[in-house]
């Protein structure tokens, strides 16, 4: 079995947020960047259980970016990724990104494509769909669990108010969230043989961008507390109304 694994780099959740370019780009100077949390806790993860219960399993890994990702892949392979391709292009169009992914995967014969639930730097949850769409592919997205018996995967995913079993045949895109599998961290083997693992550089399709920033902006400063006194039940409900807008 084939695998493919989507990854991105997205800032540590502990970056300080700035913008630059007139708030229209993420000012990334001196920032710490991660693999995607779900990419690599859910995604890869789950990825190297299967090939771990099939030792014939391969996984490639993908990601969209530019070279200074390459830190970034080469962690995701030592995690357990067998093989990594790098679409040398720098884009935050979520139908661009998709459709080089889509590109890639069309000649790799993969019987299963793993996306994370979202990324949590931009939370669009949108390249899955979209990869999926491209390939005329099934898609099950927000999967909590996978299992796989012979050509058959079993995905339980959560809805309002409880969860979903599906079962589909593969090929299949899934998208991967909390509950799919659980962190691991590279051991100094797996980071040693990383650094010989193959790692593919190639340029990007010709595929216009559907969209463009236009602007990033802060959330408003937090407000300061007001107290109210006990005794004064008729100003705490005239707060509510007139300023917190509750009812």
């Amino acid at each position: 079995m084939k695998i493919l694994v989507c990854i991105s780099k997205t800032p540590d959740t502990t970056a300080k947020i700035a913008f630059a370019d007139n708030n229209t780009k993420f000012a990334g100077e001196g920032v710490q960047w991660i693999i995607n949390p779900y990419d690599e806790w859910y995604s890869l993860v789950r990825a190297i259980e299967l090939k771990e219960a099939d030792p014939s399993t391969v996984i490639h890994l993908i990601t969209v970016a530019g070279a200074d990702t390459d830190p970034i892949i080469r962690k995701a392979l030592a995690l357990g990724g067998d093989e990594a391709i790098r679409v040398n292009a720098d884009s935050n169009d979520s139908f661009f990104i998709a459709s080089q992914i889509a590109a890639v995967a069309a000649s790799g014969n993969y019987d299963l494509i793993f996306t994370g639930k979202e990324t949590i730097d931009y939370n669009g949850s949108s390249i899955g769909g979209m990869v999926a769409e491209l390939l005329d592919m099934p898609y099950l997205s927000l999967a909590s669990h996978l299992t796989l018996a012979g050509n058959t995967v079993t995905v339980v995913r959560e809805i309002d108010g409880g969860e979903e079993t599906n079962q589909v045949n593969l090929p299949v895109v899934v998208s991967c969230q909390k509950g799919m599998a659980e962190q691991r961290i590279p051991n100094m083997k797996g980071i040693m043989g990383a650094r010989t693992k193959p790692l593919k550089v190639v340029e990007p399709q010709a595929v216009e961008p559907l969209t463009s920033i236009a602007s990033f902006d802060l959330p408003p400063a937090k407000a300061g507390v007001k107290l109210v006194s006990a005794d004064n039940p008729e100003e705490l409900v005239r707060l509510l109304h007139e300023e917190a807008k509750v009812f």
